[in-house]
C-alpha cells in the first residue's frame, strides 16, 4: 500500500505516520470492506460508476497538489516550506510502516474496536478540517471580493522565558480563513455524527492533496527508492497475511476514498462501498509531482514527464481495478502502479536523452537553505496553510516547526 513515511522518531509518531499506509487494500467489494451486512452482488452500471468514480476522486488531488507543489517550493515564507523525503527516510519508512500496521493489528485484536475508532473519530475530525480549510482557501480568496474586511489575527503560545523562550504555537490567520474553517468544521461534524461517505471522501480528498503539495522527494532515486520500497511492502501485507485487509476493515477514519456500488438503488444512502487507500493516491503522487517540478526546472514550456507520468498512474490504477474484478479480491495497487509511475518516465527519458538529467535533478535546490528536514515530531506555527501541513505531518511523521525566540526585553 501506500503512504510518505519518515523516520522513526517516536512511538506517537510511528503510529500516525502508518495511519494511511494501514488502509491502503483496494477492495472491490466494499461489503466486506466496511460494513459486516450480507453480500452484495453490484449491477454491472453500480460497479462501472464506483470504479469510475474512485478513479476521478484519485485523479484530482495528484493533479492539483502536483500544481499547488511548485508554488509551494517556491515559496519564500519558512513556515509554509514543504516537507522534504530524503533517500534515507525512504529507506526505513516500509520498516516502520511494517512494524505499525503490524501493531495496530494486534491492538485491533485485543483492544475493543468501538473505542479505538471513537478515539480516531475525534483525532481525524481536528485534522480534517485544518486539511480541508488548507485545501479551500485558495479558493475562498478568490471568492470573497476586495471589498470584504479581511481583519488579521494571531494565536501564540511559547513555553519557557528568557532566553530559553520558544514558540510552540504561531498561529496566523485572517476573517477568510474563519470562514473556511467555519465551512470545514460543518463537514466535521457531519463526518464525526453520521460517519457518511460523502464526508469521509472530503476529509480525504484534503489529506491526499496536502500530502501530495507538502510532501517532495528530494530527487528521483529517492522516489524510486519509496516506491520500490512499498511495492515489497504492499504485496507482502495483502498476499502474504490477512494483516492490511484487517485493518482496513476494522478502521473507521478518512483515510481512504469509498464510493457505493448500490448507489443507484439506494441513493446517498447506500452502504456498500468499492475503496481505494489514501495511500495509493499520496505516494505515487508526491512521485508524480517530483516530475512536474522537474518539467519546470528544464524551462522548456512542456510537461512531457508530467503527463507521461500521469497517464501511467491512470493505466495502474485502472489495470487494478480489472484485476480486482476479475479475482474477487483486494489488490496491492501499488503492484501495478509502481511500475507504471516508474517504467513510463524513464522510457520517455531515454527517447529524449534525458535519463541523466532527470536522475540528478534535485528538488531541494529550488528550496531555501533552512528548509525543514523529516526528522521529528511537529510542532505547530505559522500561517493556517502551515497549521495543516503540521496536523497533515503528524499522520506522516515529519519536521519541528519550532523556533526560539528572541529574548524578552526587560524594563
Amino acid at each position: 500500500m501506500s503512504e510518505a513515511e519518515q523516520v522513526p522518531a517516536s512511538a506517537p509518531e510511528a503510529a500516525a505516520a502508518a495511519v494511511l499506509d494501514a488502509l491502503n487494500a483496494t477492495d472491490s467489494n466494499g461489503t466486506e470492506a466496511l460494513n459486516a451486512t450480507a453480500k452484495f452482488v453490484a449491477t454491472p452500471e453500480g460497479t462501472a460508476l464506483a470504479y469510475g468514480s474512485l478513479v476521478f476522486m484519485a485523479l484530482l488531488p495528484i493533479f492539483f497538489g502536483a500544481l499547488r507543489s511548485v508554488t509551494c517550493s517556491k515559496s519564500k515564507n519558512a513556515s509554509d516550506m514543504p516537507e522534504t523525503i530524503t533517500g534515507r527516510d525512504a529507506a526505513r519508512f516500509p520498516i516502520i510502516a511494517s512494524c505499525t500496521l503490524f501493531g495496530l493489528y494486534l491492538f485491533f485484536k485485543v483492544f475493543s474496536q468501538e473505542y479505538i475508532n471513537l478515539l480516531l473519530s475525534v483525532y481525524f475530525f481536528g485534522l480534517g478540517v485544518l486539511a480541508l480549510s488548507h485545501t479551500m482557501s485558495p479558493l475562498m480568496s478568490r471568492v470573497f471580493p476586495e471589498s470584504f474586511p479581511n481583519k488579521q489575527y494571531q494565536l501564540l503560545f511559547t513555553q519557557g522565558s528568557g532566553e530559553s523562550k520558544e514558540e510552540i504555537v504561531n498561529y496566523e490567520f485572517d476573517t477568510k480563513n474563519l470562514v473556511c474553517l467555519l465551512i470545514s468544521s460543518v463537514v466535521g461534524v457531519w463526518y464525526l455524527l453520521k460517519k457518511h461517505w460523502i464526508a469521509n471522501n472530503l476529509f480525504g480528498l484534503a489529506f491526499a492533496l496536502n500530502g501530495v503539495e507538502l510532501l517532495h522527494l528530494n530527487n528521483v532515486s529517492t522516489g524510486c527508492i519509496l516506491l520500490g520500497g512499498l511495492f515489497v511492502y504492499d504485496v507482502f501485507w495483502v498476499f502474504g497475511t490477512n494483516v492490511m485487509v484487517t485493518v482496513a476493515k476494522s478502521f473507521e477514519a478518512p483515510i481512504k476514498l469509498v464510493f457505493p456500488q448500490d448507489l443507484l438503488e439506494k441513493g446517498l444512502e447506500a452502504s456498500n462501498f468499492a475503496m481505494l487507500g489514501l495511500g495509493d493516491v499520496v505516494i505515487p503522487g508526491i512521485f508524480i509531482a517530483l516530475l512536474l517540478r522537474f518539467d519546470v526546472s528544464l524551462k522548456k514550456n512542456s510537461r512531457t514527464y508530467f503527463y507521461s507520468s500521469f497517464l501511467a498512474y491512470i493505466f495502474g490504477l485502472g489495470l487494478t481495478i480489472f484485476v480486482m474484478h476479475t479475482f474477487k479480491h483486494a489488490q496491492p495497487a501499488l503492484l501495478y502502479l509502481v511500475p507504471a509511475c516508474i517504467g513510463f518516465p524513464v522510457i520517455v527519458a531515454l527517447f529524449k536523452g534525458e535519463l541523466t538529467e532527470m536522475f540528478s535533478y534535485e528538488s531541494s535546490e529550488e528550496l531555501l537553505p533552512g528548509s525543514p528536514r523529516l526528522t521529528s515530531f511537529p510542532t505547530v506555527s505559522g500561517s493556517p496553510a502551515s497549521l495543516a501541513s503540521s496536523m497533515d505531518a503528524m499522520a506522516t511523521g515529519s519536521s519541528p516547526r519550532r523556533r526560539r525566540l528572541p529574548p524578552t526585553p526587560h524594563m
